[in-house]
């Protein structure tokens, strides 16, 4: 079994830079593909960003590119979310996500149901 605990979100200005991470249990922590996911009022839960088992490989959504940067630390068992230049359009509910199947990282890892463990989500408010 996976826990994953999501921390850092809050409220921030317009502008303004916060920084996610999300800490996991398991002993095959390095072996997991990682994702940020989201979900604002009203709507669907949206992909973020992802990363593969060794951290040299992301993808994110257009939305963000340039703006946020995902990484992780295997020898910490966390990932993190780097966000700057913050938009009101931001604002949601944060969640990790993790995969364990060992499968190959592609652009498939932008699905909600590549991923087979969730944190509880953290909020983040992004003021105008």
């Amino acid at each position: 079994q996976v826990q994953l605990v999501e921390s850092g979100g809050g409220l921030v200005q317009a502008g303004g830079s916060l920084s996610l991470s999300c800490a996991a249990s398991g002993r095959t922590f390095s072996s997991f593909i990682l994702g940020w996911f989201r979900q604002a009022p009203g709507k669907e839960r949206e992909f973020v960003a992802a990363i593969n088992k060794s951290g040299k490989s992301t993808y994110y959504a257009d939305s963000v590119e340039g703006r946020f940067t995902i990484s992780r630390d295997n020898a910490k068992n966390t990932v993190s979310l780097q966000m700057n230049s913050l938009e009101p359009e931001d604002t949601a509910v944060y969640y990790c996500a993790a995969d364990s199947s060992r499968r190959y990282f592609g652009p498939s890892f932008r699905a909600m149901d590549q991923y087979d463990y969730w944190g509880q989500g953290t909020q983040v408010t992004v003021s105008s």
